[in-house]
């Protein structure tokens, strides 16, 4: 592999732990911004980033803190040991950077909240301004509808009264007697 990227059996080997150890720290968040999919072989192989690694070596060094205190206060004389100092510095600089790339990435994700935060409140200005010219429209619709019914009621009102003359004339008709014959009777049945 390439010295920007490490495998994790790379990694469990360097920290002298097991691969489960350096998978239980590879949480979805440390994946999406630290870890890459890389085809090797016709194999997709995940592989952690120079950052990633950095984080991961700050947390598999932490388990042996008070090993670097004891190597740095040299007894009783309260003599420093200058190469565990030169080695504290270095990484330090490394938590630094580490810690300078995150705020960079955190910045990011707070662009990026920011942007969708004004595009949800202009998509909800919309859907507001939409809501009352719906409004608005369905006024002018029912004002328009009550309008169409005070204008055809007085028609309907003399058709009734045309019509109630064919109807009686229609039942007269029927209420004619007819001659009927009880054997017609069997054959409706």
């Amino acid at each position: 592999m390439s010295e920007n990227f490490k495998t994790i059996r790379e990694l469990a080997d360097e920290f002298k732990v097991s691969k489960q150890a350096v998978r239980k720290r590879l949480t979805d968040e440390f994946r999406e911004n630290y870890v890459e999919t890389v085809d090797r072989n016709g194999v997709a192989t995940l592989v952690v980033t120079v950052t990633g690694y950095m984080l991961l070596k700050q947390h598999f060094s932490s388990g042996n803190d008070s090993e670097k205190v004891s190597s740095n206060v040299g007894g009783n004389t309260g003599n420093v040991d200058t190469t565990s100092d030169s080695k504290q510095t270095t990484d330090n600089s490394y938590v630094f950077k580490i810690l300078e790339q995150q705020l960079a990435v955190k910045d990011k994700q707070i662009e990026n909240k920011d942007s969708q935060i004004s595009q949800m409140q202009n998509l909800l200005d919309q859907q507001q301004r939409l809501a009352l010219q719906d409004k608005k429209l369905l006024e002018e619709y029912k004002s328009e509808i009550k309008e169409l019914k005070s204008l055809s009621i007085p028609k309907q009102g003399s058709e009734k009264d045309d019509s109630i003359p064919k109807e009686n004339s229609a039942e007269n008709r029927v209420k004619e007697p007819q001659n009927k014959k009880w054997w017609h009777f069997s054959r409706r049945m």
